[in-house]
Parts: structure tokens; C-alpha cells; sequence
């Protein structure tokens, strides 16, 4: 029998030692006292010191089975490698072969929106070949870092592995890829009543602390939450009875969290801002708060049932362990799995305008707010994710107002912004006190930047492109940029207003020594303007015959050519380091690299096999070979496929490069 003393609630340690020292030595009980047989710590996996809790609690992991048995896995995932170039957030809308990437994130049970997407085309082709490129140790053997890709696109629950907070359980939709920062967990024949009561009984505390018996750090800042520890953890025998229960108050806590998500206008679950979703029905936060509160409670009280904790126990385990609440759990990403830059609170009436610019845009619906359309039914949760929010224009529906993916800020024009800012916000019957004019000049794209940045990943969807003064400013819609737009930029907004301008200055340069001191000023300030606008249109010119975006290679590439004419400092500085990245080749798997250095790009595909796939190019270059399977630098006499750059002469390469220049339209000469 071995004695344990445990003083984890006193302040003062040293008196408390020789204090149960003096009671040990006459025989006295003391509840800080603890007498184990060391055999007792084999039940637990890892065999910790879980002195402290009952024998019960221990043959816990004996006597019910584990959660890794009976149809059940968890399984660790994908490793991009090199997630600026695989990984985007959803409102980039990348396209095709792009797929949600669970990614760990922030304490939130049962459920969080799963905002970013990973690239995962031709069964993650290009991935592979990029980590094989990375680490070429692997030999070929990419699902090393990829790993488990048999389980990528189906319905599970998912968690963040490494955090300061609690273990958060939320549902995974089925075509979603998780991560290696974002386990998940699956159920056989992906039964969604089976998926919720296992989500229900793993966000229980009871489970929480049966996994932190194994942890092997009691500190909370060294909470990882492994796979294997997540497989060892016991599980109880639920009848028909109590997983229907379970399931219905795991969908209920799932609905009243997503139901949270509603008033986040980058959410999958958006439907309007705050100060207009209190006017459009009952929605009030702090009750939907207290009733998740209440089912969880009512969990917890079902699941130490399940498991046959006494009370005693009950209070045994939360003494070594205390989950920390959501409310507490900000900033609680530990290994950067999934950091969330615009998690900070939002004042109602930017919230509202920043809403109104979306109206404005044509990216959200206006009549959701008049009652003019209904708010679609809630999904279930294991449901494929939705290209849109509930709250944004449905596809092929009439904007608010029609326009070609630019706006501007000038007053008299049609496609004004604060105009058409004030017009939506009367048309919802609603009105703020802000100049709004200003508000747009000053401190919109801030506010945006922040909220559109999420896992280290900033991707702002409205972009201000402005003269060097600021007297000027052009409006883009990222997701509506074209090949085109520059030029229609310059045609339709910046020509037309130089011409007014110099019509302006003409009147005033004819009245010579007559015009009055205010005119002077006037024509001061319109020659300024017109210099102003000259310098805009020359730089969007020198920009647009090569200006190809991508979808694919998402906002901060695209945007990279325009660095100069953003004001905002940490946003241009950022476009224009990115920019000298790709001047520099760094990244030359973006397709927009193809049109301003095509030779460089296609040269660099006979060396890189995923560059060259990124450019469809891969079959010109590369062939799949039979090679020897070498372990420990020692032929095994086995093979495998790999792919080989072809066996190709300089004049043969130039020939196939001048080809592909050709075929696409690119223009020979770098920028």
C-alpha cells in the first residue's frame, strides 16, 4: 500500500505538509490522505497516479469498453504542409475540389463552423506531391502527413487536439476534410442519431474526466487532446432508450449554438446582424446561453448515470479536473490549429452597416429583414456544407442593386456606396446616426479586414482601391473580380470622372486673372484630383492586361498586383511582401504567377511535380514509373509507381513551354 498526499486546494504547501505529516505519523484520517495498492494504477492507460479517485472510477477503463471498439474510430488527418497554398477560408469561394478543412478552433461543444477549406482535387494529388517535394524522406509515401484519406469527406465529430481549454466535441459535416490539428471521430454506417449521442457523452464531464485522468501534465496550458488517448477513453453501453435521448439533447445544444452563429456575417449559419435579427423574431443570446447551459447539465446528469460515478467520485474527479466554460476559453489555441483574429466583440451599428455594404454588393438579402422572404429551415447537422448562408442573395435572385462588381465612393454617381448604403438601410426601415460617408472612409476596411481574417489567414472580400491622396476610391467585390474588371474600372469610373474633372478645370483656366480666391482654391484642388486620377488609371492599366484572377489562389494573391493602391498600412504591407514573394518564384504555384513569368513558372514544372499539376501541365513533363521500394537505404527488391520528370532535351522543354504560352494567351515577356 502506498501513501499519497494531495494538497492541490492549499495556498500554503509547506504547513500543509507538516501538518498531514504529523497526522499520518499518529494514525489519523485526513481526507488529503490517500492510500493506494500501486497494482491499482494498471486499470488506467498510461498507468498515471490517479490516486485520488475510487477504485470504481479506475476499473472504469476495464469494465466498459473503449471508445475505440463496437463500429467506433478516431483518427488524426491532414497535414497540408504549406497552408497559404492549400488552405482558404470559404467566403473566397475557391472552387471546385475544394472541401471544408476542420481544423481545431476555439472551445466550442457540439458545434463551430467550419470556415476554412483545403484543396483536396484528384484524391489530394497535388498535396501529395507537394509534401513529397517537402520531405522527400517519405519516399513517395505522402499519406504519412496526409493521413487517413479513407476517412476524408464523411460525417463525424471533430475537436481541437491541442488547447488551454476543455475537450469541445462538435459535428462534423459530411464532405469535410479534418486535420492533424482537428482529429475526428466516426461511426460505423455514419449514423446521425449514433454521431450526436456520441458527441453528447464525449462533451459530458464525466467523459472530459476520465480523459484527464490519462493526461499526463496537469496543467491546463499543456492539455493535449491525442487521438490515442481520445481511442483508450471507456465509453458505457447505451440502450435504444438513452441514445435516442442523448442524440435529441446533443441536436438541441447543437441547434442553440449554431443559432448563435446567426448574427456572424462570415458564418455558414448567417441569416442577419444582430440589431436586425431582434426585430425579425425572439432572439435573445443570453437565454439561448442559459438554456445550453441547462442541457448540458441535463447530460452530464445522464452520463455519470451511465458510467455509475457516486457522488463521491463525482466530486473526486471535478477536484482534479474543472473544464473550462466557453466563456472562459477565448484565446485558447495553443499550436496555432485554427486562431481566430476576428472573434472580438462587434458593435451592433458597424455590424449593421457592414451588413448593409453586403446588401449593397448583392452578397446578402435585404428581404429576409422586411419579411419579404422567410428564413430557410435550420440544416441538420451532419449536412453538407451550403455554398451559401441562409442570409445571403440566392443564386440567380435580383440584387438590391445591379452593378458589375464595382462601386464607388462619389457622391452623384449611380453606383454611390454610401448612397446605396443609406437606401438599403432605409428600405429595412432602420437608420444609424453615423456619417456614413465617413464611416466607409475611415473605418470600414479595418473593421473588415479583422473580421474577414480567421487562422492566420486575412482574406477581405471588399476591396478600396484608391488614389495616393485618398480623394478617390474605387469599390471592388472580390467575388466578382474578372480579367476584366481593371479595365472596366478605368473605362466606366476613373476615365469618365478624369474627363469631368479636366471639363471642370477648363472652365476655371478660362476665367484667368477673374476668378475669385474660393475658385483658386478650387482649381488647386482639382488639378491635384486630376493628377491624382491620371496616376490611378496609368497603374491600373500597367496592372490589367495580366491580370487573370483565380479564384483559386485566393485574396491575398490576387490582390497582391494592386498593393500600391491600398491605404490601409498592415494590408498593403502584407499584399506587397506577397508580391515580391511571387516576383521571386516563392509562389509559383499560384496560376496568376503563370501570367506575369510564364517561362520561369513552366521551366520550374519540369523540376516540381506539383507546380505542375497546380498548372495542368503535368503530363507534359512527368510520367508514372515503376521505381525500387528502398527501406533504410537498402533495396527490398519490391517496386512501386512514382512519378519521374520525362526524359526531355532543352530544345524539347522550350517547345513544349512556347506551346502551352500560345494555347492559353499569355503574354512571353515577365511583368
Amino acid at each position: 500500500m502506498s501513501q499519497f498526499l494531495r494538497f492541490l486546494d492549499e495556498s500554503d504547501k509547506t504547513s500543509a505538509l507538516r501538518e498531514v505529516s504529523q497526522q499520518l505519523r499518529k494514525g489519523e484520517d485526513d481526507a488529503r490522505i490517500f492510500e493506494v495498492e500501486p497494482e491499482a494504477f494498471d486499470a488506467v492507460p498510461g498507468k498515471p497516479f490517479a490516486y485520488w479517485v475510487s477504485e470504481e472510477v479506475r476499473q472504469t477503463f476495464e469494465r466498459m469498453p473503449a471508445f475505440e471498439s463496437e463500429g467506433r474510430t478516431a483518427r488524426q488527418g491532414l497535414a497540408t504542409a504549406e497552408d497559404f497554398r492549400f488552405v482558404r477560408t470559404w467566403w473566397e469561394e475557391p472552387g471546385d475540389g475544394w472541401h471544408g478543412f476542420a481544423k481545431g478552433g476555439s472551445f466550442s461543444p457540439f458545434y463551430a463552423d467550419v470556415y476554412l477549406m483545403a484543396y483536396w482535387n484528384t484524391d489530394g494529388s497535388e498535396i501529395k506531391a507537394g509534401i513529397c517535394r517537402r520531405y522527400p524522406y517519405l519516399y513517395g509515401n505522402a499519406e504519412f502527413v496526409a493521413k487517413n484519406p479513407q476517412f476524408y469527406l464523411r460525417p463525424g465529430i471533430t475537436w481541437p487536439r491541442r488547447t488551454t481549454s476543455g475537450l469541445s466535441m462538435r459535428a462534423m459535416p459530411q464532405g469535410c476534410i479534418f486535420a492533424d490539428k482537428g482529429p475526428a471521430a466516426f461511426v460505423a454506417g455514419n449514423s446521425t442519431d449514433d454521431l450526436m449521442a456520441l458527441c453528447a457523452v464525449t462533451n459530458s464531464r464525466a467523459f472530459g474526466l476520465l480523459v484527464s485522468l490519462q493526461l499526463a501534465a496537469a496543467d491546463a496550458a499543456a492539455r493535449s487532446y491525442e487521438v490515442g488517448v481520445i481511442q483508450k477513453t471507456p465509453l458505457p453501453e447505451l440502450s435504444v432508450a438513452n441514445q435516442d435521448r442523448l442524440a435529441r439533447m446533443a441536436h438541441r445544444a447543437w441547434s442553440l449554438k449554431r443559432s448563435l452563429d446567426t448574427i456572424e456575417e462570415n458564418s455558414h449559419a448567417f441569416i442577419l446582424p444582430f440589431a436586425l435579427r431582434i426585430q425579425l423574431s425572439e432572439y435573445d443570446p443570453s437565454t439561448i446561453e442559459s438554456e445550453l447551459a441547462s442541457v448540458q447539465t441535463d447530460i452530464d446528469s445522464l452520463a455519470y448515470e451511465l458510467y455509475g460515478f457516486s457522488d463521491v467520485d463525482k466530486a473526486a474527479l471535478q477536484d482534479s479536473y474543472a473544464p473550462i466554460s466557453e466563456n472562459d476559453a477565448g484565446g485558447s489555441i495553443v499550436d496555432g490549429a485554427d486562431g481566430d483574429e476576428g472573434a472580438k466583440p462587434i458593435d451592433q451599428t458597424t455590424s449593421l452597416l457592414s451588413w448593409a455594404v453586403g446588401v449593397a454588393f448583392g452578397r446578402f438579402d435585404w428581404r429576409l429583414a422586411t419579411g419579404q422572404r422567410q428564413i430557410p429551415p435550420e440544416p441538420n447537422p451532419f449536412d453538407s456544407l451550403p455554398d451559401k448562408s441562409p442570409g445571403m442573395l440566392p443564386s440567380g435572385e435580383e440584387p438590391f442593386h445591379v452593378h458589375a462588381g464595382i462601386l464607388v465612393d462619389g457622391e452623384g454617381h449611380q453606383h454611390d456606396l454610401p448612397r446605396l448604403i443609406e437606401q438599403v438601410l432605409d428600405t429595412v426601415g432602420t437608420s444609424v446616426s453615423q456619417d456614413i460617408r465617413r464611416w466607409l472612409r475611415k473605418d470600414f476596411f479595418s473593421f473588415h479586414l479583422r473580421r474577414y481574417s480567421k487562422s492566420r489567414r486575412k482574406a477581405p472580400i471588399y476591396w478600396p482601391l484608391s488614389t495616393a491622396t485618398g480623394s478617390y476610391t474605387l469599390w471592388l467585390y472580390y467575388p466578382e473580380l474578372t480579367s476584366q474588371t481593371l479595365f472596366s474600372a478605368v473605362n466606366d469610373f476613373v476615365e469618365p470622372k478624369l474627363n469631368s474633372v479636366r471639363d471642370d478645370l477648363g472652365s476655371l483656366r478660362i476665367k484667368g486673372g477673374s476668378r475669385s480666391k474660393q475658385e483658386e482654391k478650387e482649381l488647386e484642388k482639382l488639378e491635384d484630383l486630376e493628377h491624382d486620377l491620371a496616376d490611378l488609371r496609368d497603374t491600373l492599366l500597367e496592372v490589367a492586361p495580366t491580370f487573370r484572377p483565380s479564384m483559386n489562389d485566393g485574396v491575398q494573391i490576387n490582390a497582391a498586383p494592386l498593393w500600391s493602391l491600398f491605404h490601409h498600412k498592415q494590408w498593403q504591407k502584407a499584399l506587397q511582401e506577397t508580391w515580391d514573394r511571387l516576383e521571386k518564384g516563392e509562389y509559383d504555384w499560384a496560376r496568376l504567377a503563370l501570367n506575369y513569368w510564364p517561362e520561369r513558372v513552366l521551366r520550374k514544372c519540369t523540376e516540381d511535380r506539383s507546380i505542375a499539376i497546380a498548372h495542368d501541365v503535368e503530363e507534359l513533363f512527368w510520367e508514372e514509373v515503376e521505381v525500387p521500394v528502398i527501406r533504410r537505404g537498402n533495396d527490398t527488391g519490391k517496386t512501386r509507381l512514382d512519378w519521374e520528370a520525362r526524359d526531355l532535351s532543352e530544345t524539347e522543354i522550350s517547345k513544349l513551354i512556347q506551346e502551352v504560352i500560345d494555347d492559353r494567351g499569355l503574354r512571353s515577356e515577365s511583368r
